[in-house]
């Protein structure tokens, strides 16, 4: 919702990021498209580039589309230093409907669709590894890809050194998942992690009414760690003792008119300090 926060520059952002304490980002769509401009308005902040989200739409369109669209996000990553690839699956998704409900209306894969997407991601992990890079998949609410079983089906279903898996604590608590045992069970995949907390009268009102996904993160489902639900403790330990190796990016995803963005990245930048050692 690009409307959210149109009041911030993307100077602005970067530059409260940095003095939050940050070392990276993920690219939003205030972000300059040139990577020569990107790189040295984020170099002089001290900011590297993470990554950034790619729509697949395998069990909707042609998979040349996917490729095409896929080639062209991966080389301006590359570009940007950037060794994972955000994908997540957006056939027949309601995430980016206002008006859909998100637990009654939550998209289900035929066995056709999970053929489409599972074979899809393989080729575009193929194309990832042509540049040194490995694409995540993200579950998220709204999506074919959502629930603990969903995940579990495209682990199985997909080639354990094609397709890794993006570990997302506020999409999996929203859903009703424990995140701790996703964590446990594939941490050999998990190569991208995002931090953020749900609050808890907010994911329960969703839940129980017709309300849909971008309707409940202007409500105020999601926060920054340390402002919600979720104890970060356990699930911080078992990533460290897995020996993670990449990045945690933490995320908020409030209306900034009604939640201070600089002041929401000092309190979870603090908490995570305190909780994690980062």
């Amino acid at each position: 919702m690009p409307e959210l926060g149109q009041e911030n520059t993307f100077e602005q952002c970067i530059s409260e990021m940095a003095l939050a304490g940050f070392v990276g980002t993920e690219i939003g769509n205030k972000y300059p498209k040139e990577p020569h401009k990107l790189k040295e308005m984020l170099d002089i902040r001290g900011l590297s580039v993470a990554s950034a989200w790619f729509s697949s739409f395998l069990t909707t369109k042609p998979f040349s589309e996917t490729k095409e669209a896929f080639i062209k996000h991966r080389d301006f990553l590359h570009e940007m230093g950037a060794k994972v690839i955000v994908v997540s699956e957006q056939g027949n998704s309601i995430q980016g409907e206002m008006t859909t409900p998100l637990f009654s209306k939550k998209p289900l894969f035929t066995t056709e669709d999970w053929e489409n997407v599972t074979t899809g991601l393989e080729r575009l992990a193929d194309l990832a590894k042509e540049k040194d890079m490995s694409i995540v998949y993200h579950h998220h609410m709204g999506t074919g890809i959502q629930t603990t079983e969903e995940i579990d089906q495209l682990m199985e279903m997909t080639d354990p050194q094609k397709v890794f898996l993006l570990f997302d604590t506020g999409h999996l608590v929203f859903s009703g998942e424990d995140p701790l045992t996703i964590y446990q069970k594939y941490q050999s995949r998990i190569k991208h992690i995002h931090f953020k907390d749900i609050r808890q009268s907010v994911a329960n009102e969703v839940r129980n009414t017709p309300i849909s996904f971008l309707n409940a993160v202007k409500m105020g489902v999601f926060t920054v760690p340390g402002d919600g639900m979720i104890d970060f403790s356990p699930i911080w330990n078992a990533i460290n003792d897995s020996g993670y190796k990449g990045w945690i990016v933490v995320e908020a995803e409030q209306d900034p008119a009604l939640a201070n963005p600089f002041e929401y990245a000092v309190k979870a930048r603090t908490y995570i300090k305190n909780t994690c050692g980062l």
